[in-house]
């Protein structure tokens, strides 16, 4: 990092623009300046996720997407104390950091939220980004941008669902992950790393080269094309199980967790998605079970995840199974909606 850091800044840059239908074109337009607290970044990796897959098929003629954010402050605005030069990970959601709960630290849920990055605003498929400083968290040196993104929806969100489950579960005995992307690969790794390494974590999927990944990382595979997920449990040696997670947004997914949980067990939505019926009294009532949502996490969480990556580097870098150049963006989703993936990464 270089206080001294002053590069030639473009008034125009290449931007991306999803068109639909798996097509990917980009257009330049103008580079944004930063005003009063603000910084403008030069955007330099992005993690690909499915939450674009609405842009992706469908189009955007407004935003530039991606919300998993790496890059170099190239100019700060007045009012800042981040310098040009320092590198590091953008928080999605701009907070206002004054309502109600935002003082309580609970920055996903802003009342007064100014932006999605990469949803409401050019996000990291553009070259360049105009930020508010209080989104932008550092990252050392040591770290490639590639590597700064995990701090996001793989540490990130992950992290927090498990969070989430032990407002109810302070010390499950058991953990069952629903969907082996990269998010589920992330709640699986962030379980270990919280819980230990023999902390026993199931995780279904349908797709072989992501369940042969969450084995590696230490994930106790159920493979649902060769039977139900209780079935798998069972196999696996559980018959019930105290923490669920759902990454998958499914409904029959939901329901089947429901069915394997555990009395005074919880599951955690993090997948958006789909409905869950539910019958309360054997369900909810006489099982004293409880269901909570999981928002992506808070930006005081970004720490004490950076803390624990620099711990496990390793171990969580595999996760990353693909790079491709920022020119080859349509390709990446191509393979990325192949789901023959972890987590892909876009860098410039």
């Amino acid at each position: 990092m270089s206080t001294s850091y002053t590069p030639a800044i473009p008034k125009e840059a290449s931007f991306a623009r999803f068109l639909g239908k798996g097509k990917i074109a980009f257009i330049n337009k103008s580079v944004g300046s930063p005003g009063p607290g603000q910084l403008l970044l030069q955007n330099k990796a992005n993690s690909l996720c499915g939450s674009d897959f609405a842009y992706l098929f469908n189009g955007n003629d407004t935003v530039s997407p991606g919300h998993e954010i790496a890059g170099v402050v190239a100019a700060a605005g007045p009012d800042t104390r981040i310098k040009p030069g320092t590198r590091g990970v953008v928080f999605l959601m701009d907070y206002c950091g004054k309502c109600r709960n935002c003082q309580q630290g609970a920055t996903n849920q802003c009342l007064h939220k100014r932006a999605d990055y990469g949803f409401t605003h050019d996000g990291g498929y553009g070259s360049y980004i105009v930020i508010n400083e209080n989104v932008f968290f550092p990252i050392p040196d040591s770290m490639s941008y590639a590597q700064g993104t995990l701090l996001l929806d793989i540490m990130g969100t992950g992290g927090h669902a498990i969070k989430r489950a032990r407002l109810v579960h302070p010390s499950p005995a058991s953990m069952i992950v629903l969907g082996a992307g990269p998010i589920g690969l992330g709640i699986l790794a962030m379980a270990k790393i919280m819980y230990g390494k023999d902390f026993p974590v199931l995780i279904s999927d349908v797709v072989e080269y992501r369940l042969d990944l969450a084995e590696k990382l230490g994930g106790l595979p159920i493979n649902l094309n060769k039977g139900s997920l209780a079935e798998g449990a069972a196999s696996q040696g559980f018959k019930e199980i105290d923490v669920a997670i759902d990454s998958s947004g499914k409904e029959s997914a939901r329901r089947a967790a429901l069915d394997v949980l555990s009395q005074r067990g919880v599951l955690i939505f993090v997948g958006h998605g789909e409905k869950l019926q539910l019958q309360i009294s054997p369900d909810m009532i006489a099982t004293e079970r409880a269901l909570l949502g999981s928002e992506y996490f808070c930006y005081n969480e970004l720490q004490g995840n950076l803390d624990l990556y620099l711990q496990n580097r390793d171990y969580l870098d595999q996760i990353i199974t693909h790079t491709y150049p920022i020119a080859e963006l349509e390709e990446a989703y191509r393979v990325f909606v192949g789901r023959d993936t972890g987590k892909v990464i876009a860098e410039y």
